[in-house]
């Protein structure tokens, strides 16, 4: 397993599994660094790896109507200010060809998302540009598809690769979690992160934006980690009812910590001591 070097921690060590979370989208400056304030200070208390997640800019919405967050230059300087005043590595994704380079010089790992995850380009170009490349399986995929995608990233010379699930279209709008695929692409040798939140999304469920089934989003989450994954992924809010973008799938941020705690016993049965690697 490559084991991936970001701050002052490593994802893929077989020991314990990385954190990312935070709200969908960059709301206000203040919000994020509360968020990103109260998950500090939890990972802290729990012993967690954690990587600070929010988006700049979603340009996948549903609707034309959608939030879609503040923009490169003032979501990056909320990114920026939350990754050198709080000490947290930041994770965000990126869209288009000509933020890559603004993008690649805050983030700690730069995300392609799962819609953009086979345009060969986009993808290379990233990898050229990003310290780490945190690749979201597409709805679209099979898992043992995500070695092409990876293949893809080394070919310019980038080995720092995760890989995140989130999910397979099942019919129309709707999802389904297939936990064959973790180990599957843990097979490939880099760490993998399980989207808990997005794997409970209904894609444009509610006509002009995406519907979510938040009350399932433990029990897929016990079973990835059940499952040995490197890595979890949770959209958190302090109320999901009335976030800008993906408040249906979000988790309630007070509701995390009970969750986490379930994870790490499950984790620390899972990734005992002499575990395969």
């Amino acid at each position: 397993m490559k084991k991936i070097k970001i701050a002052d921690f490593v994802a893929g060590d077989n020991k314990k599994f990385v954190l990312i979370a935070g709200p969908c989208v960059l709301e206000n400056e203040k919000t994020a660094m509360d968020t990103a304030l109260y998950l500090k200070k939890l990972t802290a208390k729990l012993k967690m790896p954690f990587i600070f997640k929010a988006s700049y800019d979603k340009a996948n919405r549903t609707s034309i109507q959608s939030y879609r967050g503040p923009g490169l230059k003032k979501g990056l300087a909320i990114l920026e200010k939350i990754k050198g005043e709080l000490n947290i590595p930041v994770l965000s994704d990126v869209h288009r060809f000509e933020e890559i380079d603004a993008a690649a010089k805050v983030l700690d790992v730069v995300q392609v998302p799962a819609f953009l995850c086979r345009q060969t380009d986009f993808v290379t170009e990233i990898a050229r540009k990003a310290r780490v490349v945190n690749v979201k399986k597409g709805q679209f995929l099979a898992p043992w598809d995500v070695a092409n995608i990876i293949e893809k990233i080394k070919s310019v010379g980038n080995d720092n690769i995760m890989l995140t699930e989130r999910g397979a279209s099942f019919g129309y709008n709707n999802l389904v979690f297939d936990v064959r695929s973790l180990p599957i692409m843990r097979e490939m040798g880099y760490p993998v992160i399980f989207d808990a939140t997005h794997s409970v999304q209904l894609p444009g469920g509610q006509g002009t934006c995406s519907g979510g089934q938040r009350d399932m989003v433990i029990y897929l989450a016990r079973a990835a980690v059940a499952a040995g994954v490197d890595g979890i992924f949770f959209e958190v809010h302090r109320d999901p009812e009335k976030a800008l973008c993906d408040g249906a799938n979000s988790l309630y941020l007070d509701s995390l910590e009970a969750l986490l705690v379930t994870l790490t016993k499950i984790d620390s049965v899972i990734k005992y001591p002499g575990a395969k690697k």
